[in-house]
């Protein structure tokens, strides 16, 4: 493989112009430098920036609808139609219900009984996702990439087929594939699954759901639980671990847990579902510990596959992992020299900012002559919970794993000033993981209020290798949550190291 990638190297460099078929035959004619089959954050960001390069580019997209299928999507894509964008004005909407009733003790004459407009919401999140989708439309023409609506597929190595809406299939060759298609929510196979929604029609629900149960312990499903609670609505959420958020970090997400019961979600650790069932009151939820629950919803949150069913990418030698993701090498290949993918559909970090990334360095490695590889350490992402958590680096379990040394935790824990007044019982914390001999900051998380505006501010500290000793001397904001990043002083716990033990 790293004969291929000296030889597209010495493409790249001596101009696509010499990447002809034998020494005597005219190169090839393709209809399109690059074609991509998928209008989502990914996608776009690729193709416009290769356009930007000179490249011709066709992209195409499914058909516009708010809810996913396999005929239907939109471009925007996930993150835009039914994903980050409807999810955090919601969270937003959710936000307002706690924040009135802690008003009160600011002064604000609020009538006892506070009504919320479900529909209202919903209305407005529509109108923007839409006025959205168009201005990603607008963005692919203004650089002069051409917009196919229909299905995509793969049916060579160079060549891409488009059902269009009628039906008819329109074939073109392109000298570079990129598969940017994403990912979609799964449902576990339980019986009454059918009942059940995933997060796709849960942001266009016509009407609130007064009593939700949702399964699952990821960021999806503490969002929604903090949504519709803080709608009014009573939620119970029953996730297979003893925290939610597996993979995070471990007094962070314990943290979340305690904020979540704060606000009163009911929370069911080790717990599935075993049985939906259709009743005059509802649906009827059965745990595997033998609990049943009447609710208007099942909110299934249990993850997400990539979409690659209906590409036919195998059929054409593209090499996919056992859950259907896109095989790629580091600068976002397959094994395939001319079919390239980014984004979740290759199931690496799938983050819509990592996928903007993967197509900006896609295009400068195809296009732009630069060969550029994703670089996937200190990136920061938030859980848009209520109150919020947004992390970048490492966890202390990872550091520990990871440890060549000492590592040094560094938390501190207070009732936000906000709440000294309203009378909120809900703490915040922030902790630093720093390795001991080097002084060099590893990870940072917080939950509270404002973390992921907070959050990435520290990311381009850690960036750029920051060390305590430079966030001990940067000058706090006073008064800020913000400024206890840069006020810890005294260490919480040393982690000492201990070598990994052997059988020899």
């Amino acid at each position: 493989f790293s004969q291929t990638l000296i030889m597209s190297r010495k493409m790249l460099i001596d101009g696509e112009a010499n990447n002809n078929i034998s020494n005597n035959e005219e190169e090839v004619q393709y209809d399109f430098d690059l074609f991509v089959i998928g209008a989502g954050s990914g996608g776009v960001r690729a193709s416009r920036f290769s356009a930007q390069y000179g490249a011709k580019v066709g992209i195409c997209e499914l058909p516009f609808h708010p809810i996913s299928s396999e005929v239907l999507g939109g471009v925007g894509g996930t993150c835009v139609i039914r994903g980050c964008v409807p999810k955090k004005i919601l969270v937003y909407g959710a936000s307002f219900g706690p924040e009135l009733e802690d008003a009160r003790s600011y002064g604000w004459e609020l009538n006892e009984k506070i009504d919320f407009n479900w529909k209202k919401l919903l209305h407005k999140k529509t109108e923007e996702i839409v006025r959205l989708t168009g201005i990603y439309k607008r963005l692919l023409s203004n650089a002069g990439v051409k917009l196919f609506e229909g299905e995509g597929k793969v049916v060579g190595s160079n060549e891409v087929e488009v059902t269009q809406l009628d039906g008819t299939k329109l074939c073109y060759s392109a000298k570079h594939i990129l598969v940017a298609t994403g990912s979609r929510a799964q449902r576990p196979d339980i019986p009454g699954q059918e009942l059940a929604i995933t997060s796709d029609e849960a942001l266009s629900l016509d009407e609130l759901p007064k009593r939700v149960v949702i399964l699952g312990g990821g960021y999806i499903a503490v969002e929604f639980a903090s949504i519709w609670r803080g709608m009014g609505s009573t939620v119970d959420l029953c996730f297979r671990k003893e925290l939610p958020l597996r993979g995070f970090d471990d007094e962070m997400r314990a943290v979340v847990a305690r904020n979540l019961e704060g606000r009163k979600v009911n929370l069911h650790p080790q717990t599935t579902l075993s049985e939906l069932v259709k009743t005059e009151d509802g649906i009827t939820v059965r745990t595997d510990h033998g609990e049943e629950l009447v609710v208007d919803a099942v909110l299934f949150a249990t993850g997400r596959i990539p979409n690659t069913k209906r590409l036919n990418l195998e059929a054409v030698g593209v090499e996919l992992d056992r859950t259907g993701a896109v095989k790629v090498d580091e600068y976002s290949r397959t094994n395939i020299p001319s079919i390239w993918a980014i984004g979740d559909v290759t199931n690496r970090m799938n983050l819509t900012p990592v996928a903007l990334m993967e197509g900006t360095l896609f295009a400068k490695t195809v296009f732009g002559g630069q060969l550029s590889k994703p670089d996937y350490s200190n990136i920061p992402c938030a859980v848009f919970c209520i109150p919020p958590l947004s992390v970048v680096g490492l966890s202390e379990e990872q550091a520990i794993e990871q440890a060549k040394g000492d590592i040094l935790v560094f938390t501190s824990g207070f009732n936000p000033m906000k709440n000294t007044i309203s009378g909120r019982q809900e703490k915040t914390l922030m902790k630093l993981i720093v390795d001991a001999e080097t002084d060099k900051v590893l990870g940072a998380s917080m939950c509270g209020p404002d973390a992921a505006e907070i959050m990435q501010g520290i990311a381009v500290a850690l960036k750029c290798g920051a060390t305590k000793a430079q966030f001990d001397s940067t000058v706090g904001i006073h008064p800020s949550a913000a400024e206890e990043f840069v006020t810890m002083r005294s260490v919480t716990r040393r982690i000492a190291f201990s070598k990994p033990k052997t059988n020899l």
